[in-house]
C-alpha cells in the first residue's frame, strides 16, 4: 500500500497519456499568479514559463508554478539551455515538467533526463519535503518513483541536424516528449517564416513517425497563426499543441478593441 501521497498531480501528462490533446500557453509577461487562474478558466490544460525569452526570477517561477498545479493547470518551464542546475532548480521549485529548447543530440537528451530524474533513471538531487508533495515526508524510494512518473521532460526539435538525429534523441529513455518548434525550423530549412512550406510538413512528418517508434509524445509549437496546419499535425498523432502565450494573446485582443472603434 502507498504510504506517501503526491497530491500535485500531472494532468497534462495523464492526458496525453490517455491518448487525448493537450493545449498549453506560454508565460512570457504575467509575473504574477493570478495567470495560472486565467489559463485553468480560459481551458488550458498546462502553462510554460518561457525563461528561454523572458526574465522572470525563480521565485516567480516557484509562485506560478505551485499555484497552477494546485489548479490543476500542468506547470512546466523552458529553460535557456542545457543547464543540469537550472533544470533541478525549476523542478525543486514546483514545476511539474522542464522544456529544453535545441536539443540535438542523444547526449544532450541523456544529460537532461540525468538533471530532471532521481535514481536509478538519473542523477537529481533528492528534496523528499518539496512542493509536489506538499512538503510532506515519506520513505525516499516512493517519493523518488513518483516524482520521476510525475515529472515531464521535453526536448524541442529545432534544426535539420536535431530532425536528422531524431530516432537516436528518441530513444533516450526518461524523454517524454518531441517538441517542434516550428519557427527556428524554418530558420534552420532555410525557409524563414514559412510555417507552411513542404520541408517542414516533411519534418514534422519524420518526427511523428519517430515518436511512434519509441513511444514518445509529439509536440507542436509555432503553430497557433495557422491552427489548420497545426490540426494536421495533430491528424498525425500530436499530443500537445501550444496554443499562443501571454503576450499574444493580450496584444491580438488589445489590437481588435482598438480597431473596432476606430
Amino acid at each position: 500500500m502507498s504510504t506517501i501521497e503526491i497530491p500535485l498531480k500531472n494532468a497534462m501528462k495523464a492526458k496525453m497519456d490517455a491518448g487525448g490533446l493537450a493545449v498549453g500557453m506560454i508565460v512570457r509577461l504575467m509575473r504574477n499568479v493570478e495567470i495560472a487562474a486565467i489559463a485553468k478558466s480560459a481551458g488550458f490544460d498546462s502553462l510554460y514559463i518561457d525563461l528561454e525569452h523572458c526574465s522572470f526570477s525563480l521565485e516567480t517561477v516557484s509562485q506560478i508554478s505551485l499555484t497552477a498545479a494546485a489548479l490543476g493547470v500542468t506547470p512546466l518551464v523552458r529553460v535557456a539551455g542545457i543547464d543540469p542546475a537550472e533544470i533541478g532548480r525549476v523542478l525543486e521549485s514546483g514545476a511539474q515538467g522542464v522544456i529544453i529548447p535545441h536539443m540535438e543530440s542523444k547526449a544532450d537528451a541523456e544529460t537532461v533526463v540525468e538533471a530532471a530524474k532521481f535514481p536509478p533513471r538519473g542523477q537529481r538531487s533528492l528534496l523528499g519535503i518539496n512542493p509536489h508533495t506538499l512538503f510532506r515526508g515519506g520513505p525516499a524510494a516512493e517519493i523518488m518513483e513518483k516524482m520521476n512518473a510525475a515529472t515531464l521532460v521535453v526536448g524541442m526539435i529545432e534544426s535539420v541536424g536535431a530532425i536528422e538525429r531524431a530516432d537516436e534523441i528518441a530513444s533516450v529513455e526518461g524523454l517524454d516528449m518531441l517538441h517542434v518548434g516550428t519557427n527556428d525550423l524554418c530558420n534552420s530549412l532555410g525557409v524563414p517564416g514559412q510555417i507552411d512550406h513542404p520541408s517542414v510538413c516533411e519534418a514534422y512528418a519524420q518526427i511523428a513517425s519517430v515518436c511512434r517508434a519509441h513511444g514518445k509524445h509529439l509536440g507542436v509549437g509555432g503553430l497557433n497563426s495557422r491552427p489548420d496546419i497545426a490540426r494536421e499535425i495533430i491528424g498525425l498523432g500530436a499530443r500537445y499543441v501550444s496554443a499562443g502565450s501571454d503576450t499574444g494573446f493580450l496584444m491580438n485582443a488589445a489590437t481588435a478593441a482598438a480597431r473596432s472603434f476606430a
